[in-house]
């Protein structure tokens, strides 16, 4: 593996990720027209009392993958103000996030492997780019991504695993 980028997992992937998870919602939108039931249903249930809701679990998705990509490359980028209530306002997150990672370049990362991370919490600990790539960040999407697609299963919304995978970029 030592041919993968930092820009290939946490950018080329996470483009990947967050366009799938425009497809899940999609197949909300479906069910619920379907069911006759409120899409508003399903934007807040969540899987437990303790855990967020859909809508909350995009919006840390899109806060990761978008801060994961300042704190690799030292750019700053707009924050957005966690207020969606609506469909069309967290797909417009999910495609203003989308936008700002296709606006990166693999030469914005030629340092990201080696650099110092530190966030308030780890109590003065740091890690280097990669290991926060590696350990942190991409971990931290993935469990955003897959509970949003759980709490939309949970309530009956016809997604399987090719849903979750997406398409292979298969050779002939």
């Amino acid at each position: 593996m030592s041919d993968i980028s930092i820009y290939e997992i946490t950018v080329t992937q996470v483009i990947k990720n967050l366009d799938h998870l425009k497809r899940f919602i999609d197949k909300g939108k479906s069910f619920a027209e379907s069911k006759k039931i409120e899409i508003d249903v399903l934007l807040n249930s969540r899987l437990a009392p303790d855990q967020y809701n859909f809508i909350r679990q995009i919006q840390l998705a899109c806060d990761t993958a978008k801060l994961g990509a300042a704190r690799l490359t030292g750019k700053q980028f707009q924050s957005h103000d966690d207020k969606e209530k609506t469909l069309s306002e967290i797909t417009d997150r999910i495609d203003s996030v989308v936008g700002i990672l296709k606006g990166l370049k693999p030469e914005d990362y030629k340092d990201a492997s080696d650099i110092k991370i530190s966030l308030p919490r780890w109590e003065g600990k740091s890690l280097t780019g990669k290991e926060y790539a590696l350990h942190h960040m991409i971990p931290n999407f993935f469990f955003h991504i897959v509970t949003a697609y759980d709490i939309l299963r949970h309530n009956g919304v016809e997604l399987g695993k090719k849903d979750y995978l997406g398409d292979f970029p298969f050779k002939s």
